[in-house]
């Protein structure tokens, strides 16, 4: 018997500059923070907050959680044909959102592919300032 997992909690992305990152990931996607660390934070929020290493967590859907920590030596970039991360998959509800998201990510001056159809479902692939490999995913 293995273990009883119900979902996914969270993805955590290490880059290589946080500010840039969080320019791309606020203008592509505008999730709402669910941790970052207060300007004026005390030592004992600092402490309880350490897990952020500097970063930034976000939330979306039903609780989802995607995660920057800001660990990466700046030279070093994302590569899918390395042990690790392959890419992150979102879900979108439907096919005219997955058209929406061409117009946000042109707007936002990211190069994408052109929406592909798989075979019930279209897919949108793009990458994140770092390379790491990003995909929107919709129903037909």
């Amino acid at each position: 018997m293995g273990i009883p997992v119900t979902a996914y909690s969270h993805v955590r992305l290490t880059v290589t500059d946080i500010e840039r990152s969080r320019a791309f990931y606020d203008a592509v996607f505008a999730f709402d923070v669910a941790y970052e660390m207060p300007e004026d934070a005390d030592e004992a929020t600092r402490e309880q907050l350490a897990f952020l290493f500097g970063g930034v967590i976000y939330t979306f859907g039903a609780g989802q959680l995607l995660g920057l920590r800001p660990a990466a030596h700046p030279q070093d970039r994302f590569d899918a044909d390395r042990v690790g991360l392959d890419h992150v998959s979102f879900s979108v509800r439907s096919l005219a959102d997955l058209q929406a998201a061409v117009a946000t990510l042109d707007a936002a001056g990211v190069p994408h592919e052109p929406v592909k159809d798989i075979g019930g479902l279209s897919i949108l692939e793009f990458r994140d300032p770092d390379g790491n490999a990003l995909e929107l995913i919709a129903p037909h």
